[in-house]
C-alpha cells in the first residue's frame, strides 16, 4: 500500500508544476478569443499602449510537419503576445539606470489550452533587483499585473 501511495505522489510531482518565482500567472475560465481583447483593452487603459502582436500559435504551426511528434506536446490552442510601452516609464527607468531598458518593451503572453486561457508575464522586478531603477520598475510591473486582471475580470463577465 505505501510503494502505491509513493508512486501516486511521485507521478502527481512528476506532472504538476509551479509557476516560478519570477512569472506572474493569471487564469481566465475564458477562450483567447474573449480574455486577448480584454486584456489589450485594460493594458491600454492603464497607458501601457501595444507597440506589437504575435501570433506564436499560428507562427508555430507551420512547423507542424517538420517537428512531427516534437510539436505541440501540451496540446495548447492557441500562444500570443502583446509587446507594451509606457514612454513616460521608459524615460524614468532610463534616467535612473539606462541599462534596465533592457525591459523595454514589455511583453504579456496569453495560452489557451481546453477553453481556458493563462496569462504570463514575466516579473521585471526581478531583473532590477539592487538596481537604482527598482522602484519604478516595480511601479510598473504593479500596474500591469493590475492591468491582467482587470481584464481578466472584464473576459469573465457574462
Amino acid at each position: 500500500m505505501k510503494a502505491l501511495l509513493f508512486a501516486l505522489l511521485l507521478g502527481l510531482s512528476m506532472t504538476v508544476q509551479a509557476t516560478p518565482a519570477g512569472v506572474f500567472r493569471a487564469d481566465a475560465k475564458v477562450p483567447m478569443s474573449r480574455a486577448y481583447p480584454a486584456v489589450v483593452k485594460a493594458l491600454e487603459e492603464a497607458r501601457f499602449w501595444v507597440v506589437f502582436e504575435a501570433d506564436i500559435g499560428n507562427s508555430l504551426a507551420g512547423f507542424a510537419d517538420k517537428w512531427g511528434a516534437d510539436y505541440n506536446r501540451n496540446g495548447l490552442d492557441g500562444i500570443r503576445a502583446i509587446v507594451v510601452c509606457n514612454g513616460w516609464y521608459a524615460n524614468a527607468v532610463s534616467n535612473a539606470d539606462p541599462d534596465l531598458l533592457a525591459l523595454c518593451p514589455l511583453r504579456v503572453n496569453l495560452v489557451e489550452k481546453d477553453g481556458a486561457t493563462r496569462v504570463l508575464f514575466a516579473r521585471p522586478s526581478v531583473i532590477a533587483a539592487g538596481s537604482p531603477a527598482e522602484a519604478q520598475v516595480l511601479e510598473i510591473e504593479n500596474i500591469i499585473i493590475d492591468a491582467i486582471r482587470a481584464g481578466i475580470r472584464q473576459a469573465e463577465q457574462p
